[in-house]
């Protein structure tokens, strides 16, 4: 079996080398053509010189350009990715949210370890892209969860400046005595010391006594809070009203509803079972909801003192 013939590496000339062998030739041939043409010694060596020295100029200068070149596209492209950042920046600064909170954001995002854990990023991945889509839905006018969202509602009571409008439905009185109902609760009190108007109409489905005394127990607490409150029953409702079923809503500042839609059948504990979460800034759904809460206002009756 013949052995294979083992390919000697190639050698690579460092390009100064390179030039200079250029020139050196180039100069070496003009050599010959002067020398073939009889001209003095002289005029030879000069016209060499000049040859080779010609060409390492010419490679020079290639190579610089070639060199500026890059350079220049290396800063362009650099350029354009400052030109990108302060396009965005700009952006930032034009809205209406804190830009300072935003730089944190992304500071604390670069101070992240490499070596941390691959669940540890994917998680956030996740939020950002999450806090990411509810910023387009929100701009579109309207957002939507499957599900019970505690988030919003805490965050949202926390943001309140000037008001807060609430329905709640009897059948979920329970949801008060709930580590999140009490979380809420001591919110709406934190708002109400703010000066924020926290008004809240319960809506009793029914004549059964055992109802209407637990809802009088939770009104009492909440008055306590700070919390305007009234109760009415679902048969106090005009005709036309009961064509929306929505009872579940919360207004904050008259700009934003949180409107909640519940499943069919309750869960084991007795509550309502949250089937989906949504956030409208639509000026016409909200309007119509300021409209609706002021209809069961009027219509509910202030708790007894």
């Amino acid at each position: 079996m013949a052995q294979e013939t083992a390919t000697p590496p190639m050698v690579r000339v460092p390009p100064i080398v390179r030039k200079i062998l250029v020139s050196l030739a180039g100069g070496g041939i003009a050599l010959l053509i002067t020398n073939a043409t009889e001209q003095p010694q002289s005029t030879n060596l000069v016209l060499s010189s000049f040859v080779g020295g010609t060409l390492l100029m010419v490679q020079f200068l290639v190579d610089f350009e070639r060199r500026l070149l890059s350079v220049e596209n290396v800063l362009q492209s650099g350029l354009a990715g400052v030109n990108e950042d302060s396009r965005q920046m700009q952006l930032l600064r034009s809205s209406r949210l804190d830009t300072a909170t935003v730089i944190r954001l992304l500071h604390h995002a670069s101070e992240l370890s490499q070596e941390g854990p691959t669940v540890m990023y994917a998680f956030l991945e996740q939020e950002i892209r999450r806090l990411s889509k509810l910023m387009r839905e929100l701009h579109a006018g309207e957002a939507s969860y499957d599900g019970e969202d505690q988030d919003w509602l805490l965050s949202l009571t926390g943001a309140a400046a000037s008001s807060i409008d609430a329905t709640s439905a009897a059948a979920d009185s329970e949801f008060w005595d709930s580590p999140l109902g009490l979380r809420y609760l001591a919110l709406q009190g934190e708002a109400s010391r703010r000066g924020v108007a926290v008004r809240r109409v319960f809506i009793l489905d029914g004549d059964d006594p055992a109802a209407a005394q637990e809802i009088e127990r939770v009104c009492r607490q909440q008055s306590e809070f700070g919390i305007d409150v009234r109760v009415m029953r679902s048969s106090g409702l005009a005709a036309s009203s009961r064509v929306d079923p929505m009872f579940d809503f919360i207004l904050f500042d008259q700009a934003l509803s949180y409107e909640v839609s519940s499943a069919p059948a309750l869960d084991r504990g007795g509550r309502l079972t949250i089937a989906g979460t949504r956030l409208a800034v639509r000026p016409d759904r909200v309007n119509h909801r300021i409209r609706r809460f002021d209809e069961l206002w009027n219509a509910a009756i202030p708790l007894a003192r």
